[in-house]
């Protein structure tokens, strides 16, 4: 059938399979309120797949994610205890996210340094300055409001607020991606970046949009992280960059660029949240979750690249004797 042939139709067809594999032996697994569960701790990775899918369609990666969560949820916890309004930190985290992730634009763009390099510099000077501004003390549960860490457990219509964010985020960027002008050129500079130029895009501008998107991001996620597990820290989602980079490639996203789409990132993020979750019903170690994000990480390339491969046309032959 040809609507087996998208990657996302093949995704979610492998996801049923492990859910159904896994129920097998635990029934409990697929019960409304359990796989309603795995949706809501897979929320925040799905968002920043998103944010992170934007980058990567541009050529450029972003591995600062889980730090500028890291700091925006630190900055979230710290405003709390300073007494300032939920109203105002969200929006507050959101631009702090946004401004960070300005950075790694800005030096990608006008300096033009490499993006991975770029990336890995700021992922170490936001966890640092998170240590500077609390000298590694962590922010626990009592010196947090109860309005602060009720807003993301709060429940609507049987689903957590943070699940609502996620989906809510997903059809937003689903609409941006394939409706507006903005979505249209991250393909376009991904895809062919000198074309782009001869059409008007600029690419240095629209990458640095890109990572200001992926940071804003990063930013909303920083306060539903730190409020639904009620503490902050220094190495708060220490790693999670991994899993984020991996639930786009599982989704079919090009690290080439030019390639992928919302689904693919939110079904990649899907199948890493089932294995996470599951891996504690089967007897794994939870501790494996990054070897298995990376070798996941490792196989969708290596499948990309064969199904991307173009065979080769003879086009000379060689002359008869």
């Amino acid at each position: 059938m040809s609507i087996l042939k998208s990657r996302e139709a093949q995704l979610a067809l492998a996801i049923a399979i492990l859910t159904a594999g896994i129920a097998l032996r635990f029934p409990a697994f697929v019960t409304p309120a359990n796989l309603a569960g795995v949706f809501n701790d897979t929320s925040p990775l799905m968002i920043l797949a998103i944010g992170q899918m934007i980058v990567i369609l541009t050529k450029c990666i972003d591995l600062s994610v889980a730090a500028n969560l890291a700091l925006c949820g630190m900055v979230a916890a710290l405003m709390n205890g300073a007494g300032v309004p939920l109203a105002l930190i969200v929006p507050a985290v959101v631009a702090l996210g946004a401004a960070l992730g300005a950075v790694n634009g800005l030096l990608v763009w006008k300096v033009g340094i490499p993006s991975i390099v770029v990336t890995l510099g700021t992922m170490t000077i936001y966890r640092g300055t998170i240590f500077l501004m609390t000298a590694g003390k962590w922010v626990n549960a009592h010196q947090m409001t109860a309005e602060f860490k009720a807003l993301p457990r709060a429940s609507l219509l049987g689903l957590p607020v943070m699940s609502w964010v996620a989906i809510a985020l997903i059809l937003l960027f689903a609409l941006v991606m394939t409706r507006t002008a903005l979505g249209r050129a991250f393909f376009a500079v991904g895809g062919n970046p000198h074309a782009a130029v001869y059409t008007g895009i600029d690419v240095g501008r629209t990458q640095c949009a890109a990572f200001v998107l992926s940071g804003a991001l990063a930013g909303l996620v920083g306060y539903l992280w730190v409020a639904r597990y009620a503490v902050a820290y220094v190495d708060i989602a220490g790693g999670f960059e991994l899993d984020v980079v991996a639930a786009c490639v599982i989704g079919g996203i090009s690290i080439a660029g030019g390639v992928g789409s919302v689904g693919g990132a939110v079904l990649g993020a899907i199948f890493l949240g089932v294995i996470k979750n599951a891996l504690p019903v089967i007897g794994i170690s939870p501790f494996w979750q990054m070897a298995i994000s990376g070798i996941a990480i490792l196989l969708a390339v290596a499948f990309n690249a064969s199904q991307s491969r173009v065979k080769g046309r003879i086009i000379l032959k060689p002359a008869e004797a």
